[in-house]
């Protein structure tokens, strides 16, 4: 999906502008224009009610409604309802620790963890690492766990489940380098991202990944050229190596998002093929076909009541062209 290039031009946003909510009557933190990058400092998950001296006792007092803040929101010039705002992941610049927890009645597994549990890592940036335990060593494989737009509907609405306009979708290949796309609901998308991560595994069975204070550099488009999108979408190069599971990118995804995993995959194996129809001129047949036989369906959240999170991705080396 190519885009216009523009002048390099850096806004910023301190974590002081952040919310709990998303909310389409949001004053704007930022009021940019298409193409110009912005660099938003993030929260951690529990908006500074963990921190790295923290015990298992704390989560008790842990109140749910400050958690998951997201920092904007950003107004973007030419973003239009029914349109699509690209997001470039450029940049993330973690602090030196995070936190990973088991919270009562939380979780996949709420029923067999009801004590709560927490653990402290250290997250060294340049060496590529994440410290989960003396001989437990994780790749520093950082991302946004919460990134969307203000929804279409009336607001206010909480932060933690995932919806058709992103927010809490925690897909952890949403690293620099890959492009995310978003459905717009409003006028100027509002844009805002939180809940940064050090690490995740696919699905956050229990709930907390490596939750890690940090700063996001992101370049924000408005496109007009794209069809519209019921879900998210994302593109990673094929230059961009996913540090979990050393394989290199090149690969065009799509989601589904709602309460049952089984709709969410038909929602969004359904925006493939219809990406493989728009994109590449296939018909429909052959396009689902293709599907069958070439995309992967991956769940990337199941957690986050009451909506979960499913991608299929397609590899673009299906093509003997580039264009995705």
């Amino acid at each position: 999906m190519a885009e216009a290039r523009h002048p390099l031009t850096i806004h910023a946003i301190s974590a002081e502008h952040a919310a709990s909510v998303w909310d389409n009557q949001a004053a704007p933190a930022l009021e940019i224009a298409s193409g110009e990058t912005v660099a938003l400092e993030c929260r951690e998950a529990s908006d500074g009610q963990l921190g790295p001296d923290s015990t298992a006792a704390d989560i008790a007092r842990v109140e749910w409604d400050r958690c998951n803040p997201v920092t904007g929101p950003v107004f973007v010039k030419d973003a239009k309802p029914g349109g699509v705002l690209q997001v470039d992941i450029l940049e993330l610049a973690p602090q030196d620790w995070g936190w990973t927890a088991i919270f009562p009645e939380f979780g996949l597994l709420t029923d067999e963890f009801p004590d709560p549990w927490l653990r402290i890592s250290s997250v060294d940036a340049a060496a590529g690492t994440v410290r989960f335990a003396p001989d437990i060593t994780l790749p520093f494989a950082p991302f946004p766990g919460t990134i969307g737009v203000a929804p279409a509907e009336p607001g206010p609405h909480p932060v933690l489940p995932p919806s058709r306009w992103g927010g809490n979708v925690d897909i952890r290949q949403l690293v620099p380098g890959t492009t995310l796309y978003l459905p717009v609901g409003v006028e100027g998308a509002l844009f805002s991202v939180g809940d940064t991560h050090a690490a995740q595994g696919d699905g956050e069975v229990c709930g907390t990944a490596i939750e890690t204070p940090m700063t996001i550099t992101v370049r924000l488009t408005a496109r007009t050229d794209l069809p519209a999108m019921p879900f998210p979408q994302y593109h990673v190069p094929r230059a961009v190596v996913d540090e979990r599971e050393g394989t290199r990118g090149g690969y065009h995804a799509t989601t589904g998002i709602g309460p049952d995993l089984y709709t969410a995959a038909q929602d969004a194996v359904r925006a493939l093929v219809d990406h493989i129809v728009d994109r590449h001129g296939r018909d429909r047949q052959e396009a689902y076909a293709l599907t069958s036989v070439a995309a992967d369906l991956r769940i990337h959240e199941i957690v986050d009541a009451p909506n979960w999170t499913v991608g299929a991705l397609l590899p673009d080396a299906v093509f003997d062209t580039d264009a995705h």
